[in-house]
């Protein structure tokens, strides 16, 4: 009986983020719109920044209740799922053909994400064995993501929104990891002030709300189910708040926009790395727990892997059905290898 409530509860709170998220994100492009803000900008923060508002949440409030495994375990199993998942399956429906731009500009990105992540993660990896004050050497044992790293992560996350902007204004007809999203401004729909108010304390309290149930669910359903925080983080959690990312870049392929399934895919890695786990870490630092090297080295792995495919694959940057269906298979693999060794 405590399974199905707590498993109530995560489905509950998924659901409340994820509308949450979209009220959040109409209220606001609509009443930026009013005030005459131009649709690149409404775009590129209020749009984009609305579709990594799952991760947000369930990251922020994981931190904020000392719950590390699933702060940072679904941030990087959000950016493996996004990776090898949606992008393998989004190539399965039509073949990717990615912009000279992306694999210049914007798929390093991802790739720079990944390292950021690793590095600030395994601090022992790098310390090594210090000397302390006394002269006596201690050695490093304890991997945290520090408020410091938090802090370097937003640095680099303004970084890359003043770069991402920059290359968007432009207008050279490259789109960026995030200037798909900017287009969603042409679908903005027009709503009275009081309304877009109401949408947008509606959907802050759906995401503030939801986000207490889904990590509360988790938590539950890993310590009935006998398996770490971590594991639960790395799967369903993190399933579940790319869900939003994984229909628009499957509706995108169908409608064969496949720059924009791209854009949401690498745009949300780097979002999810330098903004949210950014964010996670400043409000309280982040012990790796049950995250391993191997899931980190699996984020790296596969974000080096996208890259290559896209620019030395067999077809000159298009990721074919077969990419696609190697970097599916690989997804299976790791969800297999972790869940085997739960």
């Amino acid at each position: 009986m405590d399974i199905l409530i707590y498993s109530l509860q995560f489905i509950v709170g998924l659901a409340a983020i994820v509308k949450g998220a979209d009220w959040l994100t109409d209220g606001a492009a609509s009443i930026a719109r009013k005030f005459g803000i131009p649709t690149l900008v409404v775009g590129l923060t209020i749009v984009a920044m609305g579709s990594s508002a799952p991760e947000l949440v369930v990251s922020v409030v994981s931190a904020i209740q000392g719950n590390a495994d699933i702060a940072l375990g679904n941030v990087v199993g959000s950016n493996i799922f996004n990776t090898l998942a949606i992008m393998g399956v989004t190539a399965m429906v039509c073949p990717i053909v990615v912009e000279r731009g992306n694999i210049r500009n914007d798929v390093p990105f991802s790739v720079l994400a990944s390292v950021a992540v690793f590095i600030t993660a395994f601090d022992s990896l790098f310390n090594g064995r210090l000397t302390n004050a006394v002269g006596t050497d201690t050695i490093i044992q304890q991997n945290i993501i520090s408020r410091t790293d938090g802090l370097l992560l937003l640095c680099m996350f303004a970084i890359f929104m003043s770069y991402t902007m920059s290359i968007a204004r432009r207008g050279d007809g490259t789109p960026t990891a995030e200037a798909p999203a900017a287009d969603d401004g042409k679908d903005i729909t027009e709503m009275p002030t009081w309304k877009c108010v109401a949408w947008i304390v509606t959907g802050l309290a759906g995401l503030i709300i939801g986000g207490n149930w889904l990590v509360g669910g988790a938590s539950g359903l890993a310590l009935m189910m006998g398996v770490s925080q971590s594991i639960i983080a790395l799967t369903i959690v993190s399933m579940g708040t790319s869900a939003p990312e994984l229909a628009a870049s499957v509706m995108a392929a169908r409608k064969s926009d496949t720059a924009m399934a791209l854009g949401n895919v690498v745009g949300s890695n780097v979002f999810n790395v330098f903004f949210v786990l950014g964010c996670a870490a400043t409000i309280h630092p982040l012990g790796i727990g049950g995250i391993t090297l191997f899931d980190i080295a699996t984020l790296l792995v596969a974000s080096a892997t996208l890259w290559l495919l896209c620019k030395f694959g067999k077809t000159y940057y298009t990721l074919t059905r077969l990419e696609g269906a190697l970097l599916v298979i690989m997804a299976v693999a790791y969800y297999g290898i972790i869940v085997y060794n739960a």
